[in-house]
């Protein structure tokens, strides 16, 4: 009850519109029809509930006594009332009938309303189906026994009625109302559309007002509004707001505006009448041309854009843009605004000069000032050259950076980069190019890059990349394996390595003033070469580096090294032949046989050859009868040993037993053909070697060997050296002690062998 009081007093009324609000009439019980004899509360009531004043009372256009707010009535007829704020109300027609079977509709019905209507009987007493009828028509399938609704009524003029049968013990009849109009009032009048200004200025905004307003009743009803200009909806269409801004009305819009109001239900449409705008035109006045970017100072390569604008001036104007010095448009628009632009894209040199513009809505063209439009020129992308005095940059060289921009406005700020690190920076007032002279270290090779700047953006060239060559430092030489006496047959790395020096780096490797080799390191560093020992590797040994700047020669490193006798060797051959000695007897004894008899030969003792046949048979018997794996498994090499004929030496001199080890320059002589050595047991500690020769013996032969003696110059003779070595003897000592100990004595023994022997 509150809420609905509320929405009386806040209800829009018609004072909205400079009308004073109806006053409206509430029905207690709230039926327009009843059966005479009942009483019926009418109350006033207007948008200040409850109502101020006296109150007015109307009985058929009659006026009333009665001045309360409310009042009882009993009599058929039609009442209204008016308070002192407002206006009549609609007038309520009430009707008190005689009849058995009357038919009510509640009231108030406004548009759009539901409708219930009821079928009533006097004292009825037993309820009964009733039938109801609009205009003689019966409603459907309506059989009820209370009540019917009918929905979204609207302001016509039909007639409503209903029947009921009745029966009792001797017959039935049926009972028809009285029809029934019902009473349905305006849910809102007719819109009226109101624009501010009525005649607006061509450009300005105009504000459209669709004004209804709603019973106090009916104040919660959503309404929607919609505008048209002749019959074209203007706005978004359908909106729940009843004004529409017009942001700008042009003379062309001058021409007829109506609006229409209807409920959300779509229910209720209601439209109002036509009203007619005139939109009136203001020449143009007061041009001005404005340059952006501000100032009218320009980058090349950007966007010029030219505003021309109007102070004054309506409807459709005609903007035009010119350059001072030239006949041809820049370019043309017309448009409904006050201002219009011209885009220049990617200005050039050639756009500076000075700029107007007009503009026309046809009253005549009103020109601008001018304008002046200036352009900078940014930086090109510049070019770094690199001069060197020479061809190839060195280290102590002084180069000149050249940095170079080909276009842009000066000033120019030049700067130097090595990499990523800043060398300089040089300044061109005037603009062209500037540059950096660097002194060159070993540490300025790689990627230099320049920068030039005008304050336009900074532009960065190429990077140039700059090897300076650094000349080699002293190499050093090394030995490797360091630290061990090295024999013969060793291989031995001499490295050479230069710290510091441009790739690539040529290496010489040298032994006292001969060259060994030499090895290019293509990638800098240093490099290594293989020596493979033999009997005179003992010396001064250097090396040199050469990258094309100047050879560099390495300390002298002294290599000496005890190359192993020939005493040595004939004591581990005597190891082995006596290992095998001692496993064939027979071999041993045959062996001392022949011994004995060379020596008495060579004594002068006559002879048949019997010694020479023991010794073939000797050799043979250990060539037949020493298994072959063993002999493969022991030594090193097999041993090939093919002379036609071995001579036995001369009896008619003594055989030397001296003892005295041949020097190291006499192997050449002695060794003819290449010897051959076997390692007959290695895996005893008592190593054994034997040598086997095959000589020529020439005069220079005789004359300087001091142990045999030759019969006959072409004879050939094989020799045997027997020598055991030391127990002391290791490889270690060896490797760091030399050949420091060596058995002053050795055995030789001439064997003139058979060829049966050999061939076997």
């Amino acid at each position: 009850m509150l809420l609905w009081l509320l929405l009386l007093i806040l209800a829009p009324g018609r004072e909205q519109s400079g009308l004073a609000p109806k006053a409206f009439l509430l029905l207690t019980p709230p039926w327009s029809t009843h059966f005479k004899g009942q009483k019926v509360t009418l109350k006033c009531r207007d948008s200040r509930y409850p109502a101020w004043g006296d109150v007015s009372w109307y009985y058929n256009k009659n006026l009333m006594r009665e001045e309360s707010g409310e009042i009882q009535i009993k009599k058929s007829g039609y009442y209204k009332c008016k308070t002192q704020v407002s206006s009549f109300s609609d007038p309520v027609h009430v009707e008190f009938l005689s009849d058995w079977l009357i038919l009510q509709a509640s009231h108030p019905v406004f548009e759009g309303d539901k409708v219930l209507l009821r079928c009533l009987g006097k004292e009825e007493k037993i309820p009964s189906e009733k039938i109801y009828y609009k205009d003689g028509k019966k409603l459907g399938s309506t059989y009820s026994t209370e009540a019917i609704i009918l929905n979204s009524v609207s302001l016509e003029n039909s007639k409503y009625h209903c029947t009921v049968s009745r029966k009792d013990f001797w017959s039935s009849w049926k009972e028809t109302s009285k029809p029934l109009r019902i009473q349905v009032q305006e849910l809102f009048p007719p819109p009226v559309l109101t624009a501010s200004p009525s005649q607006p200025i061509e450009g300005s905004p105009v504000a459209l007002k669709c004004e209804t307003w709603l019973p106090p009743q009916k104040s919660d009803t959503q309404l929607q509004f919609c505008f048209f200009r002749e019959d074209q909806a203007l706005g978004s269409g359908w909106s729940s707001s009843s004004e529409l801004q017009i942001s700008a009305i042009w003379s062309e819009d001058s021409s007829s505006y109506w609006c229409q109001a209807k409920t959300v239900t779509h229910s209720v449409i209601k439209r109002s009448l036509k009203s007619q705008i005139l939109v009136q035109r203001v020449p143009v006045s007061d041009v001005n041309l404005e340059i952006q970017p501000s100032g009218g100072q320009l980058i090349e390569g950007e966007n010029l854009v030219l505003i021309c604008s109007v102070a004054k001036g309506t409807g459709t104007i005609t903007f035009s843009w010119h350059r001072e010095g030239t006949i041809r448009i820049l370019g043309r628009k017309t448009q409904r605004s006050l201002s219009a632009e011209l885009r220049i894209p990617t200005v050039k040199e050639s756009d500076a000069g000075r700029y107007y513009c007009a503009a026309d809505n046809i009253h005549g063209p009103i020109l601008s000032k001018l304008t002046m439009v200036t352009l900078r020129i940014p930086m090109s992308r510049p070019v770094l050259t690199i001069r060197a005095p020479k061809a190839q940059a060195v280290v102590g060289d002084v180069v000149e950076l050249r940095c170079e921009a080909w276009r842009g406005s000066p000033p120019i700020l030049y700067q130097f980069y090595h990499e990523d690190a800043t060398l300089g920076r040089s300044s061109a007032p005037s603009g062209g190019g500037a540059s950096f002279n660097l002194s060159l270290t070993a540490e300025h090779s790689g990627n230099y890059s320049c920068e030039a700047d005008n304050g336009l953006g900074a532009q960065h060239s190429d990077r140039v990349t700059l090897n300076v060559t650094v000349p080699v430092s002293r190499p050093v030489l090394t030995l490797n394996p360091a630290g061990t006496q090295p024999v013969v047959g060793d291989v031995l790395e001499l490295r050479c390595e230069a710290q510091r020096g441009s790739p690539p780096i040529l290496y010489w490797f040298y032994h006292d003033n001969a060259t060994l080799g030499k090895i290019l390191a293509p990638f800098g560093g240093g490099t290594s070469f293989n020596l493979s020992l033999t009997a005179q590797p003992s010396g001064n040994y250097s090396c040199a580096a050469d990258n094309g700047l100047g050879i560099q020669c390495s300390e002298v490193v002294m290599l000496n090294f005890t190359v192993p006798s020939r005493s040595k060797i004939i004591l581990i051959t005597v190891g082995v032949i006596s290992g095998l000695l001692s496993i064939l007897g027979l071999t041993a004894t045959a062996a001392l046989v022949c011994k004995f008899k060379t020596q008495r030969k060579s004594r002068g003792l006559s002879t048949t050859g019997t010694p020479g046949l023991l010794c073939n048979a000797a050799l043979a018997f250990i060539l037949c009868h020493i298994p072959s794996d063993t002999l493969l498994k022991n030594s090193r090499r097999l041993l090939d040993y093919s002379p036609n004929e071995c001579q036995e030496p001369s009896l008619s001199k003594p055989f030397s037993t001296d003892t005295q080890e041949p020097t190291h320059s006499e192997l050449p002589a002695l060794m003819e053909l290449q010897p051959v050595y076997s390692n007959v047991n290695p895996g005893d500690s008592d190593l054994v070697y034997s040598q086997v020769r095959s000589t020529q013996p020439t005069k220079e032969h005789l004359a300087n060997s001091p142990r045999m003696h030759w019969e006959h110059e072409g004879s050939t003779v094989i020799y045997s050296e027997v020598k055991k070595t030391h127990p002391d003897d290791s490889a270690g000592q060896a490797s760091s002690g030399g050949w420091a100990h060596e058995d002053a004595t050795e055995s030789y023994e001439n064997v003139p062998c058979a060829s049966m022997a050999l061939d076997h």
